[in-house]
């Protein structure tokens, strides 16, 4: 069942129409043109309103009622989202004929997401990546999280923010229509020490762009990498292969890993090696490369480095072209680095949208973040909050055509 958030802008236009024909009941009208042009004008003004839909999405098996956000500031940009994991459901955009497309992978139901599934559209959290044997060391003391990408931590562990229940807050501005989600992650979930308060607010403009802005603070020393990890193809989910969008990775350094794709501790130039990306060229170039690097990560699955000062400015981490439909991605983002991952453990056992089947390669992200494993690298730039500290990441989505 479909509800209106709140008041929509052509409310008042609305309400001249109704008066007009309530002052025609009395004679008072000029004539049936006054009325026409009434209607013309709140038509109008619902065509180009800014929308929040909200839609049930099924219950949890604890007896939660999730909801469907879709946001559309206009006719030709909708994203869809919904509170269980903050998890980006859609993204519909034109192509350069004007064609609406969904260019993210993901399900039509709640239980395909509570299902098993490589974190389709979701916050991930705390920790976004890896950490080495799922330990680290904080002020002295040793704290123990889950190995669930064994022997590693990843993405928050086996119950992460990808599996927490939001609460959710509709938004509006000048330009843009959003959605504020809120978690409380309790000391010691998943291992992790400290309650941490966290924030995520997507806004969905009328220039196309996804902004995504994180915030969260604790009250105890901890670690926080937040970030989302939506897969995408610019062709549209249910097309084909990325492997010929054409990317730009703003970045002179990629982080090596080692056979658990762990970091090294090193930044490596990516001159002279399959990782440079300083210059557009297809995603499959060089992907099968008898590359150490490749072979590790079984594609691209490396933390390229952004912003090797970590300014917190925000800057251009990546571009990506599909070049048969003419889709522009462009990634900006305040975080030093960002996770290109190249859809390579996608096998065809995920059913999605439509019956869609998710093959190899079928999809890729581009995840802004701190460096992986970050808690056990003192020379990386610090994840750790404090209390009275906030901790604040933005990054946006930028969406266009050629």
């Amino acid at each position: 069942m479909k509800q209106r958030c709140i008041l929509h802008p052509w409310v008042l236009s609305g309400l001249m129409v109704t008066t007009s024909f309530f002052l025609m009941g009395l004679g008072w009208a000029q004539n049936n043109d006054t009325t026409m042009a009434a209607s013309k004008i709140t038509s109008e003004r619902k065509a180009n309103a800014m929308d929040i839909i909200k839609d049930s999405f099924g219950i949890t098996s604890e007896g939660e009622a999730i909801t469907l956000y879709t946001l559309s500031p206009s006719s030709e940009f909708k994203v869809a989202i919904t509170n269980y994991g903050g998890i980006i459901v859609s993204i519909i955009t034109p192509d350069r004929d004007g064609t609406m497309t969904d260019i993210v992978l993901g399900f039509d139901d709640l239980e395909s997401y509570i299902g098993k599934h490589p974190y389709f559209g979701a916050v991930v959290g705390r920790y976004g990546n890896r950490i080495a044997n799922g330990k680290f060391t904080l002020d002295n003391k040793e704290y123990t999280l889950a190995q669930n990408n064994s022997p590693n931590h990843l993405h928050g562990g086996v119950h992460g923010f990808d599996k927490a229940v939001w609460q959710a807050e509709p938004l509006r501005r000048a330009d843009a229509v959003g959605l504020k989600l809120t978690h409380t992650s309790p000391d010691g979930n998943e291992g992790y020490p400290g309650t941490l308060q966290c924030e995520v607010i997507y806004w969905v403009t009328q220039s196309n762009t996804l902004e995504i802005s994180y915030k969260a603070v604790t009250d105890a020393p901890t670690h926080v990498n937040l970030t989302n990890h939506s897969y995408f193809n610019l062709a549209g989910h249910d097309s084909r292969t990325i492997l010929d969008h054409e990317m730009t990775l703003y970045a002179e350094y990629f982080l090596p890993i080692d056979d658990t794709s762990i970091p090294t501790g090193l930044l490596q130039p990516v001159a002279n090696t399959p990782m440079d990306f300083r210059k557009s060229r297809m995603i499959g170039d060089r992907i099968e490369d008898e590359d150490e690097q490749l072979l590790y990560g079984i594609g691209y699955d490396h933390t390229f480095v952004i912003d090797p000062e970590n300014k917190k400015e925000l800057r251009q981490a990546a571009q990506v072209y599909e070049p048969i439909h003419g889709r522009v991605m462009d990634v900006w983002t305040t975080e030093p680095g960002v996770q290109f991952y190249s859809g390579n453990f996608l096998d065809s056992t995920n059913i999605g949208k439509g019956g869609m089947v998710y093959k190899h390669r079928y999809g890729f992200c581009l995840e802004t973040q701190h460096f992986p494993d970050t808690p056990n690298h003192t020379d990386f730039p610090s994840t750790v909050l404090r209390p009275g500290e906030i901790y604040q990441t933005r990054t946006e989505y930028r969406f266009s055509t050629k």
